[in-house]
């Protein structure tokens, strides 16, 4: 029998195409698992509405099942209840730091000034720095520098 562990399990391949050590799943955006005897119904909420990786996400999900045998797959965006960072698991939020990039911090869904400005490096461990730009390279990143050990770091953003 096919049960909701064992599709997000399967769901772990499926990789953020802008950060590919980090699975959907610990992004996040798999928000939703229905399975019923003919089809499994897949939700997900994107990190941002405009997110031009979308397609490709949801074609990536529907092969994974459909490599497992599952062959009647719907994937629906749905923006019922916004992502925000905190959806981020502790797996997900390790594997952004071996990535090199800061991991938002946890939050209580009020972004401070603080939360933006002293992000961690990823390198040393210091929140010893400033945020150079807001502006990454996508629209999920900003750029920051650290004063202890000089190297300048992508952040996820907090949101």
């Amino acid at each position: 029998m096919i049960t909701e562990e064992k599709i997000l399990e399967w769901l772990d391949e499926v990789k953020d195409p802008e950060i590919p050590v980090l699975s959907l799943v610990d992004l996040g955006v798999i928000t939703k698992v229905d399975i019923n005897e003919h089809r499994v119904r897949v939700e997900m909420t994107p990190t941002f509405v405009g997110c031009p990786a979308m397609d490709y996400m949801k074609q990536d999900v529907i092969d994974v099942l459909n490599s497992y045998g599952i062959d009647n797959v719907d994937v629906n965006v749905n923006f019922d209840s916004p992502w925000n960072s905190n959806k981020i698991s502790d797996k997900g939020r390790k594997a952004l730091k071996e990535f090199g990039l800061s991991p938002p911090p946890k939050h209580d869904l009020i972004i401070d000034i603080d939360i933006l400005e002293h992000a961690e490096c990823p390198n040393c461990g210091s929140t010893n720095s400033i945020m150079k730009t807001p502006f990454g390279p996508t629209a999920c990143r900003s750029i920051h520098h650290c004063n202890d050990c000089s190297e300048t770091f992508e952040q996820f953003k907090p949101l």
